[in-house]
């Protein structure tokens, strides 16, 4: 599931990574927690520095953060103060725990052929109805980027299949323009999903 070398990278560039982002949360996570109830659990997937879970700890949530890479996890919560857990999506064994699970910008490292088992495992931690957010840099197929971590560089039709493949509802997407950690600038899809009741 783990690929040496993106590994390598989040570990190896873990300090300067977790502030090159700076503290401002991802522009759709405000969106997303709107869908959901007081004091919800949340699941983070891939958290990073930190800036998405410090928002979501802030606005009362009930929040669960992770990471794949130790190094990474340990940044974050150095930098947050939140207990987070070095956690990889192969690592996900949960069961109707959660109401929400955000993983912005991180499935993107799983390869293509592995995406339907940490989809599957993800609609199976969440809880009837539960949410789940992830965005991914839109492309045509399986690659590395120019810092060398593995993408799986989907098109919009193959990742929107992909969801469906693993039961759930998509209830919105969009196609919108950023810039990824290694300068390039291209379109990218959020997808916001469902678990059916």
């Amino acid at each position: 599931m783990t690929d040496p070398a993106t590994m390598a990278f989040y570990d190896r560039e873990a300090p300067r990574y977790t502030t090159s982002f700076g503290r401002r949360p991802s522009r759709h996570l405000e969106g997303f927690l709107d869908r959901l109830t007081p004091r919800a659990r949340v699941l983070e997937l891939g958290c990073g520095g930190g800036r998405d879970a410090g928002r979501i700890a802030e606005r009362g949530f009930a929040l669960d953060a992770t990471d794949g890479s130790a190094a990474m996890a340990a940044k974050a919560r150095e930098r947050t103060g939140l207990a987070v857990r070095h956690m990889r999506f192969d690592e996900l064994d949960a069961v109707a725990e959660y109401d929400a699970v955000w993983a912005n910008a991180c499935l993107l490292h799983v390869p293509r052929a592995e995406i339907a088992q940490v989809l599957g495992a993800i609609r199976e931690s969440l809880r009837p109805g539960g949410w789940h957010f992830a965005s991914y840099k839109l492309g045509t197929g399986e690659g590395r980027d120019l810092l060398g971590r593995l993408h799986n560089f989907p098109d919009e039709r193959w990742i929107s299949a992909a969801y469906g493949d693993a039961g759930f509802a998509l209830e919105h997407t969009a196609i919108y323009r950023g810039e990824g950690a290694d300068g390039t600038v291209r379109d990218w899809i959020a997808i916001t999903a469902r678990k059916p009741e």
